[in-house]
């Protein structure tokens, strides 16, 4: 662990030991705000973690309501449409090992809201985070849609990813939208809810 150390001859240029106390409370204070610095960062890494789990295990917290949650059974569009049903829903994906199916759905509504001079930039994230072959979030295309949407990737516009996004949509439509209507993660919310709303 680094330190300070003082050579005897320094020691002995110090005034007295009251100066020598100075000197080491001096460093004991640096070393405290070092660790201040680091623990303030890791903080600020940690708290939109924090948050977002909040927001989704607990309904009260997002002011959830029956009729809200029921809406989202009526389609995946509904669902999506909605921050907490986003929230939910992506819980799910995450239990099913298919949350790249939303991150990549999410990421392609914002790249739609993207100012031009940033579409080169996000187009070759979103392209080296889902679509390319040996993407860690890798979404579920055939290779002749990958290929194309490569290319579309080199050269972007706002309307790179779109066939993409829609394949992934009807994927998550088809798919999961229909276990997510059953699973416990769903109907236990909506009964709690309903639950609430009758007291």
């Amino acid at each position: 662990m680094p330190g300070f150390f003082f050579s005897h001859n320094n020691m002995t240029e110090l005034n007295g030991k009251e100066d020598c106390k100075l000197a080491k409370g001096k460093a004991h204070k640096k070393k405290q705000k070092a660790f201040g610095a680091d623990l303030k960062s890791y903080l600020k890494c940690m708290v939109p973690h924090i948050e977002s789990g909040i927001k989704t295990s607990s309904p009260r917290n997002v002011m959830l309501s029956a009729e809200e949650v029921i809406q989202w059974s009526q389609s995946l569009e509904k669902l999506l449409a909605s921050q907490s049903g986003q929230g939910v829903f992506r819980e799910f994906l995450k239990s099913e090992f298919s949350e790249e199916n939303i991150e990549f759905w999410l990421a392609c509504e914002d790249y739609k809201k993207t100012k031009s001079d940033h579409l080169h930039g996000k187009a070759e994230r979103i392209y080296e985070e889902f679509v390319q072959s040996d993407a860690i979030k890798q979404i579920n295309i055939d290779y002749q849609m990958r290929e194309a949407t490569a290319k579309k990737a080199q050269d972007p516009t706002y309307t790179s990813f779109d066939e993409a996004q829609k394949t992934v949509y009807i994927l998550m439509e088809r798919d999961s939208y229909p276990r997510f209507l059953k699973s416990k993660s769903y109907l236990n919310l909506l009964n709690q809810l309903q639950t609430n709303t009758s007291k």
